[in-house]
This record gives C-alpha cells, structure tokens and sequence, in this order.
C-alpha cells in the first residue's frame, strides 16, 4: 500500500448498501438520521467523535479525525439494503426493538423510504431463518449477475458518486475453504456448478468487488477473505475489510488481556457465556452457525498472549465460549466472563466481568466508521486488504503469513498512524525521548 498522493475529495453522495436490514443496520441507519437532525450523538463513533494527535505532545495540534482526512458528510450518506423480509427500515426497527419509539418517530418517514431489494439467499447456510423475500436463480453465477444488477439500478435511481458494501446478515453454518475459493478461475467456475461451498455473504462480496464496491463482511462468515476474492480486489483496485465486528464481550477480551500480559500476569482459565434474544441469537441457537462464531471468538486470546513465547504463564489456559439463546433479552445481550488468572509465586486470583450491552447499540458506529473509512481508502487508491481496520473487527484480515494483532490498543494505535500517513503527518512512537535531551 503506497502513501497516496492525493486524497480524492468526498464529492456528492455516498451509497451505503447492506446485505441485512436487522437490527444492526436499521440501528446504524436510525442512528444516521438523528445525528444529522442533531437529535442524538453518534457516540462510539471515532470518524464522528474521535480525535488525532498531530506532532509533538507540546504542539498542542488535536484535531477531530473529520478534519485531518476527507471523511464523507452524514448528511451525504444514502443507504439501500437487501433482506428476506419486505419490510422497510421503519417496520423492521420497530420488529428489532433495540430503539425506543422517541427515536423511531422522529425518523420514521426517512426510515420508510429505505425498502429492501430482494435477498440472494440459500437457506442451507443459515437454517434457523427463512423469508419469502428473495430472488430465483438457475445458478449462483446468475444469483450475482441480479445482485450486481442491483447495485447498479442503485446507482442510478438514487444518483450516487460512490459506494460501499458492509455485510449486516446473519451469522452461516461454519465452511472450511475449499480448491473453488483459491483463484478468480477457480470460484467463477464455482458459480457457475452452484458448488455449496459459496455461501450468501461470498454471492455479496463477489457481485460488490466486481462492481467495485468497497466490502467489508461484518459477521464471521466467509466472505471477502479468501484468496479469489482478495485477488480480485487488488485486481479491481477495491478496498476490502472483516470479518466478524468487534462489539461486547470480545471488545472486552481485547482490552483485559492486552492488561494482563503487560503486566505478565498468568492466566488458567477464561469462561465467557452469552445470552441474547434478538435474531443473530436465534441464527446462533443452530450448531453450524455458532461454530463459525465460537472459531471468530476463540482466536483473540492465543493472538494476544502468545502462548509460545510464554509457556509458564499462558501455555495452558483453557478458554471456553458459549452462546445461549434466550428470547426475553432482545437486543440486551448479557455476558459473563470468570478469569482464572495467576501472579507472584503462582497464587491465584479471578476477575468476574458482567457486561449487561446491547449489541447494535455497540456495533452502529463500527458499521458507520468502517463504510466511511472504505470510503476513504478508496478515494486514496488503496486496493485489497485494509488490515488497518483490523480495529474493528473480531478476525481481522491480514496479509497471507502475517500474525494478526488483537491488542485493542495496537490496533487503535496502527488506524492512527495509518491517517497520519496518509495526510503526511509524522507517525508517533510515543517514545518521547526528545523531551529529555
């Protein structure tokens, strides 16, 4: 990834297309709405809240992120969807309960407008969700043909300049990749047999990039991490990022963890249960589908402690995840988390984290921050993998061979400096040795 030249300004309108109009997306759309009106703050939101250290710590130069880099305006944004319901992002918010009727009212004739375009959906990788909304296909290579027909009928009907794509659907059965997802070849000849090891979210990731639609995959599906569709992003010059955001109780292991190795502090045990009732809870309740999510989860720790280079004090840590669904939550996901940690001499001690959040409430401003900065990637000529927003996401992507770094703070660190770069700021170290010379 080359330093840009130029940033291209953020001209016009931006389409923000969603494959999924649930709870997340309908939140982060709401949510767009009212900050715009000023209504409501876009809290946990760095591209709309956030703020950068420029230069020396004396320099006293902080600026809003906004205002360092060409960020696209809220009030610029245009959303479309896809879902396997009809209903518009009124209906289905309400149907999602994560946001009071204060709020949805306020909004509800722009949310009303937002009508989704008919689902690409094969069942079989998501068993627990059935809809009546979706398209027919003789084949998945067709099934793409009518997504990029869409994106493009979106194009034009809501007169955009750019867009982006940021997977919002449900979490599918697990899948290994497989001989079909290794070339461009090899996956377009997938498409055409409708080999089962192509999912929905890799018919959205697919039809996106050739569209030269940014895409990021939200959910820890496969979708724009495997080798064809990586190399058709560097071939299309179209930024990609995932998988699988980054919201309530791995967001916490990414900051308690990073705590406990800088202090070399040991670790038996980590016990983290969920209970959540709202859709991605029911989806989850299915075998093949919490596989996919239990592999997103339980490689954050391994990453940050690394058990190799600390046999005596994370060599054997055992780490169990599990995901209950229970109606009566909604949105309201509780998790609970029992650490079994060890420090001098080996006695033991325990941390107990009860993290009662609400998951759309956590995950609005990480879709809103990840569209806006594909967009800027993009305007800056970026292609591929951004593993800068690595940030936001549970199983972030990386360059082939590369360990990926779950430290929260290492990552937060790398978005910034990448900003920096790209404005042609200096990077910080936070050395700040030159003060003592």
């Amino acid at each position: 990834m080359q330093r840009p030249s130029s940033i291209k300004p953020a001209k016009g309108k931006l389409g923000v297309l969603l494959p999924g109009l649930g709870a997340v997306a309908t939140t982060t759309i709401a949510g767009v709405f009212l900050a715009r009106r000023g209504l409501a703050k876009p809290v946990g939101s760095l591209t709309q809240l956030g703020t950068i250290r420029l230069g020396r710590r004396t320099e006293n130069r902080v600026p809003k992120i906004g205002e360092l880099v060409p960020l696209a305006k809220l009030d610029d944004l245009e959303f479309g969807a896809w879902d396997v319901f009809p209903d518009d992002a009124l209906l289905a918010a309400r149907r999602a309960r994560v946001l009071d009727d204060r709020h949805l009212d306020a909004v509800a004739g722009e949310l009303s407008t937002v009508a989704p375009m008919r689902a690409a959906f094969y069942p079989e990788y998501v068993r627990r969700l059935d809809g009546t909304h979706v398209k027919t296909a003789p084949s998945k290579a067709d099934m793409v043909e009518q997504i990029r027909a869409d994106i493009r009928g979106f194009r034009a009907e809501k007169k955009v300049d750019r867009l982006v794509a940021v997977w919002c659907g449900s979490t599918e059965t697990f899948l290994e990749k497989t001989a079909v997802h290794q070339s461009i070849a090899s996956f377009e000849e997938g498409l055409k047999r409708n080999d089962p090891s192509i999912s929905n979210t890799l018919l959205y990731a697919w039809a996106c990039v050739k569209e030269g639609v940014p895409f990021a995959n939200g959910a820890p599906n496969l979708g724009c991490d495997i080798p064809a569709v990586i190399e058709l992003a560097k071939e299309m010059y179209v930024p990609i990022a995932g998988r699988d955001f980054k919201t309530g109780q791995t967001l916490m292991k990414t900051v308690i963890a990073p705590g406990l190795k800088a202090r070399m502090l040991g670790l038996n045990g980590w016990y983290s249960t969920n209970i959540l009732g709202n859709r991605d809870g029911e989806v989850l309740d299915d075998p093949g589908s919490f596989k996919t999510k239990e592999s997103s989860k339980l490689g954050v720790l391994d990453s940050i402690l690394e058990p190799a280079a600390h046999e005596d004090l994370y060599g054997n840590f055992f780490h169990k995840v599990r995901i209950d669904y229970y109606p009566p939550r909604g949105d309201a996901k509780e998790g609970w988390d029992n650490v079994d940690l060890f420090g001098w001499l080996g006695y033991p001690m325990q941390i107990k984290l009860n993290f009662l959040c609400r998951d759309s409430i956590l995950a609005a401003p990480v879709l809103l921050d990840v569209a806006l900065f594909l967009d800027l990637a993009q305007r800056s000529g970026f292609r591929g993998i951004q593993e800068w927003l690595g940030f936001y996401f549970k199983s972030p992507m990386a360059a082939e061979g590369l360990q990926v770094d779950h430290d929260l703070f290492v990552q937060l660190q790398k978005l910034k400096n990448t900003l920096r770069w790209m404005a042609g700021e200096e990077l910080i170290t936070h050395l700040g040795n030159e003060y003592y010379d």
